[in-house]
């Protein structure tokens, strides 16, 4: 049955959220002299990421630097620090060193997932710059970690680039995204492309991104390695053009450092200011976001299987994007979002749906261990989706166990009885956008299956009209052939009858010369004879 709105709610004590901790001031150290074991584990873990087939890299050709120095600029400076909110971090982030490193949870399945955090100020307008590092590429827990196709699921990767706010965390997964990895590709959300060389560990990316109109490159975001541009300019999507956009890292199994100014760790080949002294005319900062009363809410829906829980959550999400959703069903969309896809299995449902990924840390239900563990030590909204535990009071109890902080505040939200006039529409509408999706494919289907007849008809009725048009040439060549070969027949009859008359003539005239030699011969023995008998 559909969800009723209104609900019980039960709150926990009240008490002051607890103070983030003290930014340290020194910045961190890019060289770090690593224990030999600490060594050896890393570079047995490169040798695994590179046994993956190569990605095909670009050839990049010659550019002409259009990128002039930036010039001075008197306006007010941007105020305050940049940093990651962490409900714009996913919840294998790791913030160290005041926010400017960041890692990712390596362990119980987490290798496997992307980690993903956007920046808290963004660009809309002019040209500034951020730079990240690899520090460190974090070894794995286990030798194991290959998908199902044979490709390392948990090798090191790093996508570095801009987004909209309120975009999917993981780069990759909307239009909102743009942004380079390290096999060298330029993206935009699931199309890539490659543009460049890969970057490696302890080399230093800069990212750069034009807005100001005045520029040749306008609308363009560009990659530097170890301050040389490695690629072309790449043209923002127009969906993207005039959006404010927001620095935006995704990684995994690796330790990344950011670095936002004054000064770039490596110069570039022109002056160009760092996103962290932008003016503050050209870029907005996020607010923090905070909770209710200082407070954030833990929602625990509880309802019956099968009776439209899951619908309640979509809708509920969409409406309150700013909360974080807590189920297997959302485990699975994360894992499908770094590269992972669950085979065909039996069991599983809505609720529970089944692992079946055939790798360690995933199949054995570890990864929600280590998410469940994490959730109550991060501060942010979460919704907790579990049906059969909801129903449950000993269920229930254990789950709230996990945010006992006083920064919490747990919320029942019974999804029973008659649904509201406003979930009704909103069901009616789902129904009939998935009635007319089935009819504007099945229209689809038949416009082009008669399409294709029509193309097939055409075609034939073409290969009839050339095949009739062959075989009239081709007739009218063999008439041709056997006219030719009658008029050569006849001229080699006539030629022949003309060499038999001549031969015949010749002939005859022999003869008749011969008869008149015989005749002079006998004319002149009968003289001789007349003059013998004298």
């Amino acid at each position: 049955m559909a969800p009723k709105a209104k609900a019980p709610k039960a709150a926990a004590k009240t008490a002051e959220a607890p103070k983030a901790a003290a930014k340290m001031a020194e910045a961190p150290k890019v060289e770090e002299k690593k224990p030999e074991k600490r060594k050896a584990e890393e570079e047995k873990t490169e040798e695994a990421a590179a046994a993956e087939p190569p990605a095909k890299e670009a050839k990049v050709e010659p550019v002409t630097e259009k990128e002039m120095d930036a010039p001075a600029d008197s306006r007010k400076a941007l105020t305050g620090e940049i940093s990651f909110h962490v409900p714009d971090t996913t919840l294998n982030v790791i913030p160290t060193m005041g926010g400017r490193v960041l890692a990712s949870l390596s362990d119980g399945g987490c290798q496997y997932l992307i980690a993903g955090a956007r920046a808290n100020v963004g660009m809309k307008a002019g040209r500034y710059m951020f730079e990240t590092r690899i520090l460190e590429v974090l070894p794995l827990p286990d030798a194991g970690g290959f998908g199902r196709k044979g490709a390392p699921a948990s090798r090191a990767t790093v996508r570095v680039g801009f987004s909209t706010a309120g975009s999917p965390l993981v780069l990759g997964d909307s239009e909102e995204q743009v942004f380079f990895d390290t096999d060298g590709s330029f993206c935009v959300g699931k199309t890539r492309r490659p543009v460049c060389r890969k970057f490696f560990r302890d080399q230093t990316v800069g990212v750069l991104l034009n807005l100001d109109t005045k520029s040749e490159n306008n609308n363009t975001i560009s990659l530097f390695i170890d301050g040389v541009r490695a690629c072309h300019p790449q043209a923002l999507p127009e969906g993207l053009q005039g959006k404010m956009l927001f620095p935006h890292l995704a990684f995994r199994n690796v330790k990344v450092l950011t670095n936002w100014g004054p000064e770039p760790i490596k110069a570039l080949p022109f002056k160009c200011r760092m996103l962290g002294t932008a003016a503050d005319a050209d870029a907005v900062k996020a607010k923090a976001p905070e909770g209710k009363d200082g407070k954030y809410e833990v929602v625990l829906p509880v309802g019956f299987p099968d009776e439209g829980t899951f619908e309640w959550l979509d809708s509920f999400l969409e409406q309150n994007p700013q909360y974080v959703e807590l189920s297997d069903r959302k485990i699975i969309k994360w894992a499908a979002s770094s590269g992972m896809f669950s085979g065909k299995g039996r069991g599983g449902s809505i609720d529970k749906p089944a692992f079946n990924y055939g790798m360690p840390g995933m199949d054995d239900n570890s990864i929600r261990i280590i998410i469940d563990s994490v959730a109550g030590l991060m501060p942010r909204n979460y919704v907790v989706m579990e049906v059969r535990q909801s129903l449950c009071e000993a269920d229930r109890k254990e789950i709230l166990k996990r945010f006992s902080a006083p920064c919490f505040k747990k919320v029942a939200h019974v999804v029973m009885g008659e649904p509201t006039a406003d979930y009704k529409k909103v069901q009616h509408e789902k129904i009939l956008k998935e009635k007319q999706a089935k009819s504007d494919a099945a229209w689809r289907a038949a416009k082009a299956e008669k399409r294709r007849k029509k193309e097939t008809e055409k075609k034939a009725k073409q290969f009839a009209e050339l095949r009739k048009k062959l075989e009239e040439e081709k007739k009218k060549k063999a008439e041709e052939a056997r006219k030719k070969a009658e008029e050569a027949a006849a001229k080699k009859a006539a030629e022949a009858e003309k060499k038999k008359a001549e031969a015949e003539k010749k002939k005859d005239g022999e003869e008749k010369k011969e008869g008149e030699e015989k005749k002079e011969e006998e004319k002149k023995d009968e003289e001789n004879k007349e003059d013998e008998k004298k």
